[in-house]
């Protein structure tokens, strides 16, 4: 029973090989019937898994492009996103035929052909075309040589550097390598020079203007190997008007109006402080704007980033300013009254020094007149005056000692007078010359900024 079982098994595998033979023999022959006798005769024996002169040296492909279009250039990601037509030609002397006219071929047979393994270097992302069908073209010439065309949108990394931006200029490159042959097996040129990329003369961007473009061919040095590369350059230089409009002129415009408080009375407090925290909020937002379509990183201290931050400075110090007028406003008010009060103690002090002095000279006086009326004092006087426990003896004693005191008050006295002499050095006679100044002072410091600003990022 188990020997009938295995028998049957074997007999269905063979079943079923033998109509799979025969599915593949009648695909072929309806392939075959589908090609036309000329390709017939150029596939028979052809191999796509070996490249034209296998034995005789590298094949030559020859490249050019046509640039459709660039869709997107973006500071955040550093790429950029165009379409463009690949062209690919080689000889194969496989292929030749005898005639004087081309054969062009759907783009679904190239898949019985041998093509170049070509990429993309810096591509992040790419596809193919395929509607209505696959965006391929293959055409063949009595010679042998073979035109491959495509049709290929591509994210390609460009290294940006943005010190400059908006004032910057970008050399962007796309770079096309072989992927497994290298230079012995396959070399690589462009088909006309700086010619053979077009498209770019034609081509609008939003805020780009193309203004040079050249190809060149190098090699790429890996650990596997040398590989053939083509490298086409193209310069894009950014439109500032857009940047001109969107934030150098409102900035510049927040800092004329900051200047507005410097015609505004020092007493009118409410006025000058919400103008210079209104120009410095929305200064302040404006940054923030302005810094959105940039990248996150800040390696980069933009031309734009200088200006933002001059405009700041020039708006944040219209507000200082205000500070310091008013509190010199304040200290030159304090001052007057402190000078009053001390020229009220001054003819105080003289007024009493006067009436001292009168009062000296009388009692003075009253001590002459009192030893002419009266007699000489007893003997029991003189005792006392001698005596050193009377009181009249003890009564000269504080006159007669070392004014000390009075020294140390002086000298206390010379060192507040000589601090009040420096801060005095530094006191602002009249506030308002502090606006007056400004006026002045601010204006044409913007614009000696601003000159050496424009002169430096546009022509250094």
């Amino acid at each position: 029973m188990a020997r009938s079982v295995s028998g049957g098994t074997v007999f269905t595998i063979l079943l079923i090989s033998r109509l799979l033979d025969s599915s593949m023999l009648n695909a072929e022959v309806k392939e075959g019937e589908i090609l036309p006798p000329t390709i017939q005769r150029l596939m028979k024996g052809y191999n796509k898994y070996l490249r034209p002169f296998f034995d005789n040296g590298p094949v030559t492909v020859g490249m050019s492009l046509d640039i459709a279009s660039i869709d997107t250039i973006s500071e955040i990601n550093m790429d950029y996103t165009a379409t463009i037509f690949l062209r690919q030609r080689w000889t194969d002397e496989r292929l030749v035929f005898e005639g004087n006219k081309s054969l062009s071929l759907d783009g679904r047979l190239v898949e019985l052909l041998w093509v170049p393994d070509t990429f993309i270097v810096d591509s992040k992302k790419s596809f193919l075309h395929d509607i209505t069908v696959e965006n391929r073209l293959i055409r063949i010439f009595p010679n042998g040589t073979v035109l491959y065309a495509l049709r290929i949108t591509t994210t390609v990394a460009c290294n940006m550097d943005l010190t400059k931006y908006p004032m910057d200029k970008q050399t962007c490159t796309l770079q096309l390598e072989s992927w497994g042959y290298n230079i012995n097996d396959v070399m690589f040129y462009w088909t006309r020079g700086n010619e053979s990329v077009s498209g770019l003369d034609t081509l609008q961007l939003a805020q780009y203007t193309v203004e040079d473009h050249y190809t060149s061919v190098s090699e790429a040095i890996y650990e596997t190997g040398r590989y053939p590369k083509l490298v086409f350059h193209f310069e894009l230089k950014r439109s500032i008007l857009y940047f001109i409009l969107e934030t150098y002129v409102p900035s510049s415009l927040l800092v004329v109006l900051s200047w507005v408080s410097f015609w505004i009375s020092l007493s009118s407090v409410p006025a000058r402080i919400c103008i210079g925290v209104t120009t410095v909020l929305t200064m302040t937002t404006l940054m923030m704007g302005a810094r959105t379509s940039l990248p996150n990183a800040n390696c980069f201290i933009k031309a734009i980033d200088v200006y933002l931050g001059i405009c700041f400075s020039f708006i944040f110090g219209a507000l200082i300013e205000y500070a310091v007028a008013h509190f010199c406003t304040l200290t030159h008010t304090n001052s007057h009254m402190l000078m009053y009060g001390h020229h009220i103690h001054d003819f105080d002090d003289e007024m009493n020094g006067i009436v001292t002095t009168i009062c000296s000279h009388s009692h003075s006086a009253k001590r002459r007149k009192e030893p002419a009326a009266t007699p000489a004092p007893a003997p029991a006087s003189t005792e006392l005056t001698v005596s050193p426990s009377s009181p009249s003896s003890s009564e000269p004693k504080p006159e007669a000692s070392p004014p000390e005191p009075t020294n140390w008050c002086f000298t206390a006295l010379a060192t507040v007078r000589k601090v009040i002499r420096s801060i005095n050095c530094c006191h602002v006679r009249n506030p308002h010359h502090i606006d007056n100044n400004s006026r002045v002072i601010f204006p044409l410091s913007f614009v000696m900024v601003n000159l050496l600003y424009w002169t430096y990022y546009l022509y250094f």
